[in-house]
């Protein structure tokens, strides 16, 4: 199977700097610097008229942190997930949890009802690596009819969670697509793909762009530190190149 390689995007910018590389599939989301949020309609319809044959899978997410999420928040995810799939979503990344990081059924329900009704693809996001357990999480998303989960093997990197990774592989890979993400680029995707026997990764080719009205006037707004201080964080075309390459 050929593999495929999806594109961690934060922007219209972004999906054109994945699109360029090469890359056919992309995880649309703002705010990645907070682990990545819902992106805005307008965005996601940008993205489609102009690359329409891009696979987006828009991410859902109200704000940062967990995933254990009140009824406001909720309220606000399924407003969201209804607007981008009928705005041209291919698929919706979410994941929801309830207090003791076991699954919440009920909300995963009914988030499914929205994007299944749809006909769309459902992506239970790195919510997974914050789960109580993988394996009853794995066979609930089954059951559920989600059709792909996207962890680093309960490790900040997949690197490092690659036992966990082909152990997901072998017991499920021919029921849920697992795919990887979290630290992978063109210099270890191959391996990781051969040790875990997976065949789908996720990155986000990261490269940074100055925008010099960063720091001014003793008032900042970095989201980085050191070099990158006046920076903010974009997909690479040329990075998203050497990945598909790599692979």
């Amino acid at each position: 199977m050929k593999p495929i390689v999806e594109i961690c995007c934060g922007s219209y910018y972004d999906a054109k700097q994945a699109f360029s590389g090469g890359a056919e599939r992309i995880e649309l989301n703002t705010a990645l610097m907070l682990g990545g949020l819902t992106p805005t309609v307008s965005t996601l319809t940008m993205v489609k008229e102009e690359m329409p044959e891009l696979k987006v899978i828009a991410m859902v997410r109200p704000r940062g942190a967990g995933f254990c999420y009140s009824t406001e928040d909720f309220k606000v995810m399924e407003a969201e997930c209804r607007k981008l799939v009928e705005n041209g979503a291919d698929g919706i990344a979410f994941g929801c949890l309830k207090e003791d990081a076991s699954l919440d059924q009920d909300k995963m329900k009914r988030m499914l009802d929205i994007i299944k009704g749809a006909g769309k693809e459902a992506v239970f996001h790195r919510a997974f690596d914050c789960s109580s357990n993988p394996f009853k999480t794995t066979e609930q998303l089954i059951a559920m009819g989600v059709d792909r989960i996207l962890t680093s093997g309960l490790k900040p990197k997949a690197v490092d969670g690659w036992e966990l990774l082909k152990e997901l592989k072998e017991l499920y890979g021919s029921r849920i697509q697992i795919l990887a993400g979290s630290g992978v680029n063109a210099s270890n995707a191959r391996s990781l793909m051969d040790k875990t026997g997976l065949d789908q990764v996720h990155s986000s080719c990261k490269d940074w762009l100055t925008d010099p009205t960063t720091v001014q006037n003793g008032v900042s707004y970095s989201i980085a530190s050191g070099e990158q201080e006046l920076c903010y964080d974009v997909v690479s075309a040329d990075l998203v190149r050497k990945l598909l390459a790599s692979v």
